[in-house]
């Protein structure tokens, strides 16, 4: 059998034009998802759940009109035409948990034997995936059940299902495991942090990775404007403050902010937010030299950065690396250790 290219170019379909270079798989229109090539630089594996990004999801509950009938035929029609879950309008994908069905002989070291359960730590935007029949579609928490296989190429991480959590709570955290490590860089003792989406997935685990390290001096403001994540938000009592103002307000957001600051601004934000339009929140609530991490797929980068430069806001900007070293076990760590943030993941997610 062919090695196949590690970065999986050889699963990329032509462009409609034929001069344009090759792009890499997440970038590409069109994957070969046909399962009965294999590539010994490939790891298969046959699909169980597929977790959509946040903001995806939210388009196409939006695209038709909040049905789980209706976000089924999405994700079939976007498989069917791209060969992957690359969700055309957000251009996002998400993650999937499965079992592996082969380990081609170029990725044997990655640790990994067939009948492992694995969650991808890659996006679906990039995974080549066969989709056979959708099962069921769990509005609640994202999730669509499948039968489908995907192929894993030898540069897209993946992590092991630990046996000591249950697996979707599992599979809900490593969705959005690149959110804490990002903080625990960015975030020092003393500094003043704003969560903007806090009450969800990405944004409960920054609001918990940054009061650990902002330790007492230092100060955690949330903002959710979903009535029950607020909830659960002030009852972790992670937060010095919980606002509920809509992100796409930065004025408000900003004046808020500005109230719980002494006018000063945070040093850091991070927007963890399912909409698009919260750009500039994030920045006009940032001090001058701070940060904005924005981790959303929601985000305009654009916006970001013509944003900051059109109110003369000197800080600096960071676009969300869903992949750190390590992690996947820093997430999983998180959630094992902290009761009360694994109840609340249990009760959305298990």
């Amino acid at each position: 059998m062919e090695p196949g290219d590690p970065l999986g170019l050889h699963r990329v379909l032509p462009e409609e034009d034929a001069s344009a270079p090759l792009p890499l798989p997440q970038r590409a229109t069109r994957l070969d998802a046909d399962i009965d090539k294999c590539f010994e630089s490939e790891i298969l594996v046959d699909v169980e759940t597929l977790n959509i990004d946040a903001a995806s999801f939210k388009q196409m509950e939006e695209a038709s009109d909040g049905t789980a009938t209706g976000v089924a035929e999405l994700v079939r029609q976007t498989v069917a035409a791209r060969g992957k879950q690359h969700n055309p309008v957000t251009g996002s994908g998400g993650m999937l948990l499965g079992k592996v069905k082969r380990v081609g002989d170029l990725v044997s070291e990655r640790g990994v034997k067939v009948g492992d359960r694995i969650a991808t730590l890659a996006s679906l935007s990039l995974t080549p995936l066969a989709l056979k029949r959708i099962i069921a579609v769990r509005l609640e928490s994202c999730q669509v059940d499948v039968e489908a296989t995907a192929v894993i190429f030898a540069t897209a991480p993946f992590a092991k299902i630990p046996t000591n959590l249950p697996v979707r709570v599992a599979l809900a955290a490593l969705d959005v495991a690149g959110a804490a490590p990002q903080v625990a860089r960015l975030a020092k003792s003393g500094d003043s942090v704003l969560v903007l989406g806090a009450g969800g997935k990405s944004g409960l685990l920054c609001a918990l990775e940054a009061r650990r390290r902002v330790g007492p001096r230092g100060k955690v403001i949330g903002l959710e404007t979903y009535e029950p994540f607020a909830k659960d938000l002030i009852e972790l009592g992670l937060c010095d403050a919980v606002i509920q103002e809509d992100a796409r307000d930065a004025v408000a957001v900003r004046d808020r902010v500005a109230e719980l600051t002494a006018g000063e601004g945070v040093d850091l934000s991070l927007s963890c937010v399912n909409v698009p339009g919260c750009e500039m929140a994030a920045i006009v609530a940032t001090k001058d030299r701070g940060k904005a991490y924005f981790f959303a797929m929601s985000t305009s980068f654009t916006a970001c950065a013509l944003g900051a430069e059109g109110i003369g806001a000197d800080i600096d900007i960071y676009i969300g690396n869903g992949y750190a070293h390590g992690h996947a076990e820093h997430t999983l760590d998180i959630l094992r250790e902290d009761d009360r943030l694994r109840s609340i993941f249990g009760r959305r997610y298990g």
